[in-house]
């Protein structure tokens, strides 16, 4: 039998083993296609909170087990990410309508993220403090419980594993919700992984649902700490539910990323750079470059390179040919796409490639002549659009790139490294690529953004991790019951 063997999962959640829900199913569609692939559960709130109470009493069990044995349940789920990774793609690939190469990157990543998290059981626990009296002092690291994790549709394995791996490896169990219409490669695949591996009965719980789902999931009282990764405007009422129910929210929200191009970079390998930047995984990413500022002598050359460049991607269906593009994810994200773009060009901006689609596939796009307020400039697309816009000073370029609410990603293309550094110190933002476009992930790298792109640095590398799915607790021992003058 096939690790996503579909007899397993057909119309049923993850939950106490796999069974029916008190939400129904729903069809998983393939976007290219519009095909059905198959059929999830979807849960609701009575499966949320089912959920929770079997989460709860299985994680103080899973809390005292050995660290070493924790770790191996870890390394097993990587393997099999890597034994199972051609499966996965083609799930990726049809799902999410991601290129070959992308659900690759997917599979690595996840593999990665599962051993780095192996590692975190066997970390030194606390800390032994200083403290004025005769006794011993130290604060431990203890798991926070119950973890409740929503993932979005983009990429979808990956921006679940990353919360799920390190939260269990911490002695935690996870109720995790992927985005309904990625159930299998967001979902599906995470509880048949663990499952495999022998990760005890009740720690993991794979939820698809909607809005009605999530705020179930932040609400309900047993889960202390909400991991996150959406929309700015989804992660607004995240947060605010959170912060009423006096837990943790960990958000990783959206970008709208510049690529600062000084006058000294290499022209071929900077519009390679922006290319890869705007219309990977057709711009469905959070990190994706937003807005291409290139200095005033390069901007003409650079728009024209880029333009032949997007004319020259070819857009199709994923599965069955060699495309650089796949489909937008639905017709809604689509429309939000176009509406921008056509926005965008009836308030003065120059169309210079693209701004066309057939179905949910839609050709990359440049736009020029922008002004700071042109919808697709000030705006996160979520698609592939490129709008170029120039600048005259390092000082101008500075300020177009901190002139937005958003602090994700920056991209800084300069033969002088140095410089690139110091201008990059001056714009508010998560994560600095120098001579790099903006998207990049890697497991051990701290990650997340500033302003209305997140809570900061909440995912990836240790030190994130332990903050994020751990409590601080201070314990002091000494020999004696001490003695008080009342």
């Amino acid at each position: 039998m096939s690790l996503l063997d579909p007899k397993v999962w057909t119309g049923s959640i993850f939950s106490g083993g796999w069974t029916s829900s008190s939400g129904g199913d729903a069809a998983v569609v393939e976007p290219a296609t519009g095909s059905e692939l198959g059929r999830t559960g979807i849960a609701d709130e009575r499966d949320v909170a089912r959920a929770a109470e079997q989460a709860a009493a299985a994680q103080r069990a899973w809390a005292e087990t050995s660290f070493e044995e924790r770790a191996a349940v870890l390394r097993r789920a990587a393997a099999l990410f890597e034994e199972a990774a051609e499966e996965i793609q083609w799930w990726i690939v049809r799902e999410a309508g991601s290129i070959p190469g992308k659900a690759a990157f997917e599979t690595h990543v996840a593999a990665q993220e599962c051993y780095e998290a192996a590692a975190l059981p066997s970390r030194p626990p606390g800390e032994i403090l200083p403290t004025a009296k005769k006794r011993l002092s130290l604060a431990r690291r203890l798991p926070v419980g119950v973890v409740g994790v929503i993932a979005p549709f983009n990429v979808p394995l990956i921006l679940a594993i990353r919360s799920v791996a390190p939260a269990l490896a911490l002695g935690n169990a996870v109720l995790l919700k992927p985005d309904p219409r990625t159930a299998v490669s967001g979902g599906v695949v995470l509880a048949r992984v663990f499952e495999e591996a022998g990760l005890p009965d009740g720690l993991l719980h794979v939820l698809p649902g909607g809005a009605d789902t999530g705020r179930a999931l932040v609400a309900e009282p047993r889960v202390r700490v909400i991991s996150f990764t959406g929309s700015t405007a989804a992660g607004r009422q995240v947060g605010e539910l959170a912060a009423r129910h006096l837990k943790r929210a960990h958000l990783e929200l959206g970008g709208n990323s510049a690529l600062i191009v000084l006058d000294d970079a290499d022209l071929d390998l900077a519009v390679s750079a922006g290319t890869w930047g705007s219309y990977f995984h057709q711009g469905q990413i959070c990190m994706t470059t937003g807005r291409h500022l290139v200095h005033e002598s390069l901007a003409e050359e650079y728009i024209e390179r880029l333009v032949a460049k997007a004319d020259g991607l070819p857009v199709g269906d994923p599965a069955t040919e060699q495309v650089a593009l796949g489909p937008i994810i639905d017709a809604g994200q689509r429309d939000k796409i176009h509406s921008l773009v056509t926005g965008s060009v009836d308030a003065g901006a120059r169309l210079a490639a693209g701004g066309t689609y057939e179905d949910l596939f839609y050709r990359p796009t440049v736009l020029a002549d922008l002004t700071p307020q042109s919808p697709a400039y000030a705006q996160e697309v979520f698609g592939p659009v490129a709008p170029v816009m120039s600048f005259a000073t390092a000082e101008e370029a500075v300020s177009l790139a901190a002139d937005t609410e958003y602090g994700l990603s920056l991209g800084i293309l300069t033969r002088d490294v140095m410089k690139g550094l110091a201008l990059a110190e001056r714009i508010p933002t998560g994560i600095v690529h120098i001579n790099d476009q903006t998207v990049d992930d890697e497991a051990v790298a701290p990650f997340g953004g500033v302003g209305a792109s997140g809570t900061g640095s909440r995912f990836g590398g240790a030190a994130a991790n332990v903050e994020a799915f751990t409590e601080t607790q201070w314990v002091t021992v000494q020999g004696d019951i001490a003695g008080y003058p009342m």
